[in-house]
């Protein structure tokens, strides 16, 4: 038996787009910040403190460390925390990839990661609204609340294989 092409939502295509985007944002950060990690340990205490270096190197010694310059542990922390959340950016990227691609066929899955992903992006956003009073959060939540409203509407859910069966008979 051959199944019915559903044809799907534009809001769907929309949303499809927007996590392909997301998602090559998050894997070029996270490239850069893994780079950027990398790198970190190896530079010379001297570049976090250009203004401390006017003077020239003479007779062969070596300029002493600035006041001010991170210690070198520190320098390894940062590196790793870099290394750490570019790691998670780049599975995040790679990820939405693969949720876009659900969203774009139809699978019940991306449905419910969408959902998922949506509802934990307004909880971060009003945490971070609360504690630290950065209102570009706002937008964002208005964002996902219209992609979650727009996820539940009847014809969507029914593209994902999500519809509310409408037989009214009742259980024996």
């Amino acid at each position: 038996m051959e199944k019915t092409p559903r044809s799907r939502p534009t809001g769907v295509t929309i949303i499809a787009i927007l996590t392909i985007i997301a998602g090559a944002f998050s894997l070029i950060f996270g490239i850069g910040l893994i780079t950027l990690g990398a790198v970190l340990p190896t530079l010379p205490p001297s570049v976090f403190n250009q203004s401390q270096l006017q003077g020239n190197i003479t007779d062969g010694q070596a300029l002493p460390i600035p006041p001010g310059t991170p210690p070198m542990g520190l320098q390894s922390l940062l590196g790793g925390l870099g290394i750490a959340f570019g790691a998670v950016l780049v599975a995040i990227g790679i990820v939405s990839f693969f949720v876009a691609y659900g969203l774009l066929k139809g699978r019940g899955w991306a449905w419910t990661v969408t959902i998922i992903l949506s509802i934990i992006s307004i909880v971060w956003n009003a945490i971070t609204i609360a504690t630290a009073a950065n209102f570009g959060g706002i937008i964002s939540i208005i964002i996902d609340a219209i992609i979650i409203y727009y996820l539940y509407r009847p014809h969507v859910k029914a593209y994902f294989g999500k519809a509310v069966r409408t037989d009214a008979s009742p259980a024996a």
